[in-house]
């Protein structure tokens, strides 16, 4: 009875109802509860996410250009938000996992919560085409939708520091590795950035070169605009 209770629930907040109710007990199934679970509906539904949530961009931001509107799908489409979609849509309280799982906590990991949205999405596609699908994720995406979005924080810190030296008529920074350290299962890149008209040199560190990269480029940005003030 509490289980008809719960998905009494989600169905209301979907604002759907299925014609093949497995489905949507599939789409509920993590793998670890099941050989019959989730993960072809999440890559079904993932596709068409990005589809959906493109081609809303492209229709409400018309001044936005390529890079920056892949930029805003990707913050979009994220683990981060779709999590935060199945935590307001009480999904931990639905989904099915194994023993193993529940003993983690499964159903509060973000992944999990992620995947569990994307095979709704992938879930009344199956039911009902696309029309259907698209509504449900433009309905649930409406706020963020509609929100303003700071552009420029989507850019990561290479991109930001390159523009704002560019905006200063300086080079483009340099990266070299300095070091190596760890094991070659755990290796940590040290990473010099530098600015050589403005005689800035700064390191950053990370589980990649390209992390390490990140970090001395946010140390650099806050060299030079604290010398020069934002643009």
């Amino acid at each position: 009875m509490a289980q008809s209770k719960v998905i009494t629930a989600l169905l209301k907040q979907l604002e759907y109802s299925f014609v093949n109710a497995e489905l949507l007990d599939e789409a509920l199934t993590h793998r670890s509860a099941a050989a019959k679970n989730n993960e072809r509906l999440e890559f079904l539904g993932d596709g068409i996410l990005n589809f959906v949530i493109a081609h809303e961009l492209f229709k409400r931001y018309p001044d936005v250009q390529e890079g920056d509107l892949s930029r805003l799908r990707a913050t979009l489409v994220n683990k981060e938000s779709l999590a935060e979609i199945a935590k307001h849509l009480n999904l931990s309280e639905v989904i099915k996992l194994g023993s193993g799982e529940l003993k983690s906590g499964g159903f509060r990991r973000p992944s999990i919560l992620a995947d569990a949205v994307e095979s709704i999405f992938g879930a009344v596609y199956s039911d009902s085409g696309f029309e259907s699908c698209r509504d449900l994720i433009v309905r649930l995406y409406e706020k963020r939708l509609a929100s303003p979005i700071d552009l420029q924080s989507l850019k990561d810190a290479k991109t930001q520091l390159q523009e704002l030296l560019q905006s200063r008529h300086y080079a483009l920074p340099e990266y070299q590795v300095v070091k190596i350290t760890g094991q070659a299962h755990a290796q940590v890149f040290h990473v010099r950035c530098s600015i050589e008209k403005m005689n800035i040199q700064v390191d950053g560190e990370g589980k990649s070169r390209r992390k390490a990269e990140q970090v001395s480029a946010e140390k650099a940005i806050i060299k030079v605009t604290a010398h020069y003030g934002s643009k």
